[in-house]
């Protein structure tokens, strides 16, 4: 029992880590989308802040400047979305299809001179798992949320301030008015594009920071495409999560929880009635975004209130038609 309880805590601490990226970057977009915008550009903000992140750790070895380019990526891309969707009203679909073409372009540019390089010793020591006082005693929880890098545990602590932050603050009040009923907003002197550019902008860079932890932390190395679709499957999380930061931890937490069963039974041989079982790796593949699109259907048969997209989402505002 001692040996199950042992082993299960390890799996639940790597679905933990493999996904991390994902709470980012539902958390990036659960920042866009609160205010109205629907931004379908994460998965090429991730590749920007992975290969920028990467290539920051490479020239100045220093974990924070690394975790600073990456973001600051990931919000250069998302200003030019919002620079397209806010300013000129550009088509927000259209816009965020055309930023995941173009960060993938771009990582992919700057990952021709990053393969086969190694991070500096600085930033893997900066990253590696650290104990959390008095936490990591909990039983089992400990092991598997308190022992884990500072990126796994900025994840966790983004989200909870998050959900404050949306919950309990004005801003936050505020915000979430632009998302419902940005006419309204407006006319109780609320400055609707401020918000919108401030939540993108930061939205992209938390997406930033999802690349990031993979090419710097996960992986860590340059691979191309190293994002491997992740992003869109963030845009189904957000969905999943309802839209609430301490959901998506559940979300993305869940979604490496199955990635890790995959993994898992990859390497087990089972044998009934005498006939031996192999698991196709590309049908355990699989499982995860199955899984995701079970649980959309679930989600979208849910009337209340609280399980409801922004009423704004999606919809160009226009002041002059207020």
């Amino acid at each position: 029992m001692t040996a199950f309880l042992s082993s299960l805590t390890l799996f639940l601490a790597t679905a933990v880590q493999m996904g991390t990226h994902i709470l980012f970057a539902v958390l990036g977009g659960i920042m866009c989308e609160k205010i109205g915008n629907m931004n379908l550009g994460i998965e090429g903000m991730m590749l920007l802040g992975a290969a920028v992140g990467f290539s920051a750790a490479l020239s100045t070895a220093n974990p924070l400047a690394a975790v600073a380019a990456a973001g600051i990526a990931g919000a250069a891309g998302a200003l030019i979305y919002g620079i397209i969707t806010v300013s000129l009203r550009g088509n927000q679909v259209v816009t965020g299809l055309i930023l995941t073409i173009f960060g993938a372009g771009v990582s992919g540019f700057l990952g021709k001179g990053l393969s086969g390089k190694a991070l500096p010793e600085a930033v893997s020591a900066a990253f590696a798992p650290v104990s959390v006082p008095l936490l990591h005693h909990i039983p089992v929880l400990g092991r598997i949320f308190f022992i884990q890098s500072p990126y796994v545990l900025a994840g966790m602590i983004l989200a909870l301030i998050l959900y404050v932050y949306f919950k309990y603050t004005r801003a936050g009040l505020n915000a979430r008015a632009v998302g419902e009923n940005p006419a309204v907003a407006d006319a109780s002197g609320i400055p609707v594009n401020l918000y919108k550019y401030i939540h993108i902008v930061l939205g992209g860079f938390f997406c930033g920071l999802g690349g990031a932890y993979l090419s710097l932390v996960f992986v860590p190395r340059w691979q191309e495409n190293i994002t491997a679709g992740a992003g869109w499957i963030a845009v189904a999380l957000i969905i999943f999560s309802t839209w609430n930061p301490l959901r998506a931890i559940f979300a993305a937490y869940l979604f490496g929880a199955l990635k890790g069963v995959g993994f898992k039974f990859q390497n087990i041989d089972l044998s009934v009635f005498g006939k031996k079982i192999v698991f196709s790796p590309q049908l355990l593949d699989m499982l995860p975004y199955f899984a995701t699109i079970l649980v959309l259907i679930f989600i979208t048969r849910r009337k209340k209130k609280e399980y409801q997209a922004p009423a704004g989402l999606g919809t160009a505002y226009f002041r002059e038609e207020r």
